[in-house]
């Protein structure tokens, strides 16, 4: 079974240590001590990280749609072609990146600072181990 470090767990959780370490010490996961390192049990974090994205789905209004793949970000660039367009979203630690028609970023009003949500549907998604 794989464990994590609390910093490890901040940075797959996409916040900062001190954060994770506040979390632990609230008990909102588990924790044991290996030395004097504190670590998590990677079963328990994966569970952590599923109820911290649904919590976050609840507090924020949904749209209605089939995709469950979002992720929130800001844009960071805007690359406008003649009739097509390419933006990159940072959505934490991601760097998601779409190709569109201009006419659909203009009518988004999609411009570097501009909030913004990148859904994603696919047949196929690749997984390597880390």
């Amino acid at each position: 079974m794989d464990s994590y470090t609390i910093g490890q767990a901040a940075r797959l959780l996409g916040v900062s240590v001190d954060t994770a370490r506040r979390w632990a010490d609230a008990e909102r996961f588990p924790t044991r001590r290996e030395g004097a390192r504190r670590m998590v049990d990677g079963p328990d974090l994966a569970a952590f990280c599923v109820r911290v994205a649904q919590e976050a789905a609840e507090a924020e209004e949904a749209p209605y749609t089939s995709v469950r793949n979002a992720f929130p970000g800001i844009v960071t660039a805007v690359k406008l072609g003649t009739v097509d367009a390419q933006v990159e979203i940072q959505a934490g630690p991601h760097r998601v990146v779409s190709l569109l028609t201009r006419e659909a970023v203009e009518e988004l009003g999609l411009e570097v600072g501009a909030r913004a949500v990148a859904r994603v549907k696919a047949t196929s998604v690749f997984v390597d181990r880390a």
